[in-house]
């Protein structure tokens, strides 16, 4: 069952990331409809002393801009993932704000086979940064990060009602001076940061401590279509949210991971239903079905949040120096509660640490 929060404070928060690099207008981090009056005066209910702070993570995840094959080009399996993390103080207050979008563009042919390289990295729209190549073609001349960036750096100080409240015009900031920095659709990022703020619990971090997000995405796990089966063009995008301290130790941590299935034909036509709201891993809960299989017994979401729970307190070196087995922890006690594969995880928890500026 789909858990997201915003689903009552966002009408429509359809993400359409894609660049249009051949005309004057940004469309990125599309959506049809802000936030109405009434939604804007929900609030998170999650509550932390003075001095400490919650720790959120939201995602809003689109396939609507995927294409079918047709006229003997390609169609693009389009996964589209804003990400948002916050950290929140003890009036609700947003205190430090992080935006990335995991935007994995798969390839499918004709006659329904995958055609994108399935062993190649697919870096976030920060990762990629002056490369994504929106500069050149913005009416205000940033690019993404930084319009991301303004966006981050506005919530602060603010509360989500403020947030959802904002002046939004076809999608785009009413506002002028945050026009002047955001001309992309912003929807998408409001909708993310929403959930990350409703979201957000106490996990350790305090005030001072440093907001960090890091993301990695691979389609390893695509398929072709056959005559008998449809192909799978699948995303899989991992996600680190914490805190570090002065001295580098990690106080709050966040897992989750986005399983991004699009299914098409052997004709390479989309068969997904491209306006599905998708949830991510945590939110899926019990639902993703790991824990009947589970050598442990143990959902998907809770082995994420039990490692996540044992980085509080280590610094990057302490996490990356865990002995592993085949890509699984080789300690007894901490296999006790996680015994799928944290590669990734320690992967996405080095990015962010780097990222905690």
């Amino acid at each position: 069952m789909k858990k997201r929060i915003l689903a009552l404070m966002c009408t429509t928060a359809v993400l359409a990331s894609a660049f249009v690099a051949c005309g004057s207008e940004e469309a990125d981090t599309a959506s049809t409809a802000p936030a109405t009056t009434e939604e804007s005066a929900a609030e998170t209910t999650n509550t932390v002393a003075a001095g400490s702070l919650l720790t959120g993570l939201g995602t809003s995840v689109s396939i609507a801009d995927s294409k079918d094959a047709a006229d003997g080009s390609d169609g693009t399996a389009q996964v589209d993932a804003t990400i948002a993390a916050v950290t929140v103080d003890s009036e609700g207050k947003v205190v430090e704000c992080k935006i990335d979008i995991a935007q994995t563009k798969i390839g499918i042919s004709g006659s329904g086979a995958i055609t994108s390289d399935l062993n190649a990295e697919y870096p976030s729209k920060r990762e990629l940064g002056d490369d994504y190549g929106m500069k050149k073609a913005s009416v205000i001349g940033k690019e993404w990060y930084e319009q991301a960036d303004a966006f981050a750096a506005w919530t602060v100080g603010k509360t989500a009602s403020e947030i959802s409240g904002m002046s939004i015009d076809q999608g785009l900031a009413g506002d002028a001076d945050l026009a002047a920095s955001v001309s992309i659709h912003v929807t998408g990022f409001q909708s993310a940061v929403l959930e990350a703020i409703n979201k957000a619990v106490a996990g350790g971090a305090a005030a001072g401590d440093k907001l960090g997000l890091g993301v990695t995405t691979n389609i390893a796990k695509s398929t072709d279509a056959s005559a008998d089966a449809e192909g799978v063009a699948e995303a899989y995008t991992t996600i680190s949210v914490l805190t570090v301290n002065g001295d580098g130790v990690i106080t709050s941590s966040i897992l989750d991971a986005v399983q991004a299935k699009v299914s098409f034909n052997a004709d390479g036509m989309i068969t997904a239903d491209l306006s599905a709201d998708l949830p991510s891993k945590n939110e899926l809960g019990d639902a993703y079905g790991m824990k009947s299989a589970s050598a442990i017994g143990k959902e998907w979401n809770e082995q994420a949040q039990a490692y996540a729970e044992w980085t509080v307190g280590k610094t990057v070196d302490d996490v990356n120096g865990l002995q592993l087995t085949e890509g699984k922890v080789a300690d007894e006690d901490l296999a006790a509660s996680v015994s799928v594969h944290v590669t990734d995880f320690n992967n996405v928890i080095s990015k962010a640490v780097a990222s905690a500026e």
